[in-house]
């Protein structure tokens, strides 16, 4: 049986009050809060273990360096992929999308090519895609979604042809909480020999992912969103590729030999990892993977969707709300608006309340274009919320609109 409340133990922060009220923390799609072990285990290596890493020959530089290779096949097991060599650690989500956006559009796209995202896409997944065709002169095309949500799969067979290089989509909207069915869509890039980028940042948190059996070219996620340290990112990437893909960034551990002459690179996946790296957030990542394994999978995403419906229902009920994103394979984002009130006064409401969600337009401007609004309220539910929290943020949001309608 889940235990919500035994896993409510597990976050310090969520025992805490805001303006007296206890903390309602409903903003897990732009972070989650961070588990004990978690936070323990970072402040563990900051006092006992910190040296930076690869290149001592001391015990801590050696016994780091451990850890954060453990760690890195800690995350390629999670990703479904043998090879950990195929899993680059980045500085988030973003870096991780910039990374295949310059290093593959810089050999693969040429002039007149074609890359396609889709409507729904984080500007992460559109705006490096967007600048390196303008850099060679390709042409951005999109592939849209209907009113409920749903990603018109149908109509990418009439954006794909011979000439088209990415296809980058999401695996769950992050503000409409829609999950498209990728399996389509990377089946026909892949018949146009184009490949897929994944942004797996909503999707990896929401899901059970396996990116051998998904069959994508590039995934990426960012370890805040689940559960783990700010800081540091996945790129996982298919070999083939990674070795085909000039590096990105130039600097340390990512090279073999410089010389005035020629430098010759270091083999995957250092290739892509220039600079010091973030070794201690990327064993906490490690961490609360190994957290989210003690948990049953099922259950836990049995219980969001569970959140899903009740939020769903009740926010339902509120004259002149609109829930926006109603696909019925959704993940456990809320986004909505009420009639004659503005989403920045009613999260402020919120807030006051002890309700902390989401406002604006959720780095989804299209989103926003495409319903013809300039911003959302958007709640978005993790494994340690309860019903209870639900209740309370449709009382707030109830007394909100009393107030400012």
């Amino acid at each position: 049986m889940y235990d919500v409340k035994q896993i409510r133990e597990e976050f310090p922060i969520l025992s805490r009050e805001v303006y007296g009220k206890p903390l309602v923390y409903l903003d897990n799609g732009a972070t989650a809060q961070k588990p004990r072990c978690v936070i323990e285990r970072v402040a563990e290596l900051y006092r006992t273990e910190n040296a930076n890493i690869h290149r001592g020959v001391h015990y801590l530089s050696e016994r780091c360096t451990e850890l954060y290779e453990d760690a890195r096949r800690t995350v390629a097991e999670a990703l479904g992929t043998p090879d950990s060599g195929e899993v680059v650690f980045t500085a988030g989500a973003t870096a991780a999308i910039n990374t295949v956006a310059y290093s593959f559009c810089e050999k693969f796209l040429a002039e007149g090519d074609n890359v396609v995202v889709s409507e729904m896409e984080h500007h992460s997944n559109i705006v490096p895609w967007q600048m390196m065709c303008e850099r060679k002169g390709a042409e951005l095309r999109v592939l849209p979604f209907d009113d409920e949500g749903r990603l018109c799969v149908e109509m990418l067979e009439e954006l794909l042809d011979e000439r088209t290089k990415v296809v980058a989509v999401t695996q769950a909207s992050n503000t409409l909480g829609t999950m498209p069915n990728l399996r389509p869509i990377i089946d026909k890039a892949h018949a146009v020999g184009a490949v897929v980028m994944v942004d797996g940042c909503q999707g990896f948190v929401h899901s059970e992912v396996n990116v051998r059996e998904l069959d994508c070219d590039f995934y990426a996620f960012s370890s805040h969103k689940l559960y783990g340290p700010n800081g540091v990112g996945v790129l996982y990437g298919k070999r083939r590729w990674l070795e085909e893909m000039p590096p990105f960034l130039g600097g340390g551990d990512m090279v073999r030999k410089v010389t005035f002459e020629k430098t010759t690179y270091a083999d995957l996946p250092l290739k892509f990892e220039a600079g010091t790296a973030n070794y201690i957030d990327a064993i906490g990542l490690a961490e609360a993977i190994k957290f989210l394994r003690t948990l049953d999978r099922k259950e836990v995403l049995a219980h969001e969707k569970a959140l899903l419906d009740y939020a769903t229902e009740q926010l339902g009920r509120i004259e002149g709300l609109r829930i926006y994103g109603t696909t019925p394979d959704k993940c456990s984002i809320v986004s909505f608006n009420v009639e004659g009130v503005h989403n920045f006064d009613l999260g402020s409401v919120l807030d006051r309340s002890g309700v902390a969600i989401r406002t604006g337009a959720h780095c989804a401007d299209p989103v926003m274009a495409h319903y013809g609004v300039q911003g959302m309220a958007r709640a978005s539910f993790a494994l340690y919320n309860t019903m209870e929290e639900v209740d309370a943020l449709v009382k707030a949001v109830q007394k909100a609109v009393r107030m400012l309608k």
